[in-house]
């Protein structure tokens, strides 16, 4: 019985989060292209487009670096940097500087205790540890005869914890775009027309967390039919 998790009914349940997060991933991917190739009228770089956009949001002592890959870019709050992608950190096209003002963003955020932010933060180490033992639990459960079903609960609980983390994470990532576009417009780092492409740019890599979410709240609607079902059958 507790292989029926495996099953072909999963797949079919988790069809749509498949779809929308190609979709996704395709839509992120081409948008990113399509404007990398667009150069911006003040041929700022991404590099220049963090530091500006940082610096006006009230940001101080933010160190800018390269690293390996593409849209690898991130903010890390426990050292105060923007690590950049090589495509976006020496590239004056619009999509670098969309991606590297939404970097900007997080650390603005993290400066001026955005609470969506600080939440995140908050429950980053917990989300950590649940997201190594909630699957291995709840398999080990799902083996399990039925009276063990508290296992399979647990896995869920703690799965549950991942999917907060999601939740949370769409706010905190919104706001990033919604104050690097800001930015772009008030600093006039873009021009109209320039701050228009960067936001396609920054609505299609939203568009991840979006499906990242959506997949995770139907996982654990999944696991929570399942457990349901388990209760039933020892009924």
């Amino acid at each position: 019985m507790g292989f029926y998790y495996y099953n072909y009914t999963y797949f079919l349940w988790m069809l749509p989060a498949i779809l929308l997060t190609a979709f996704a991933q395709m839509k992120v991917q081409s948008t990113f292209r399509r404007y990398s190739r667009v150069h911006c009228l003040r041929g700022c770089t991404g590099a220049q487009a963090a530091e500006t956009v940082a610096y006006y949001g009230g940001v101080r002592g933010l160190q800018i670096r390269r690293i390996g890959g593409s849209l690898t870019d991130n903010f890390d709050p426990r050292n105060n940097t923007i690590s950049l992608s090589q495509d976006v950190y020496d590239s004056a096209s619009i999509s670098a500087v969309g991606v590297a003002a939404h970097e900007a963003g997080h650390s603005i955020q993290t400066a001026q205790g955005y609470l969506p932010n600080r939440i995140r933060t908050a429950i980053v180490p917990a989300t950590q540890f649940a997201s190594r033992l909630s699957f291995p639990l709840i398999f080990i459960g799902l083996i399990l005869p039925v009276q063990y079903s508290f296992v399979v609960n647990l896995g869920i609980l703690l799965f549950s914890i991942a999917v907060l983390f999601q939740l949370v994470t769409l706010p905190v990532e919104f706001n990033a775009s919604a104050r690097a576009l800001r930015s772009l417009d008030e600093t006039n780092l873009l021009t109209s027309d320039e701050l228009n492409g960067a936001r396609k740019v920054l609505s299609a890599a939203a568009m991840t967390y979006v499906a990242a979410s959506f997949t995770a709240l139907l996982q654990l609607v999944r696991l929570l039919m399942i457990a349901s079902g388990r209760r039933s059958d020892d009924n």
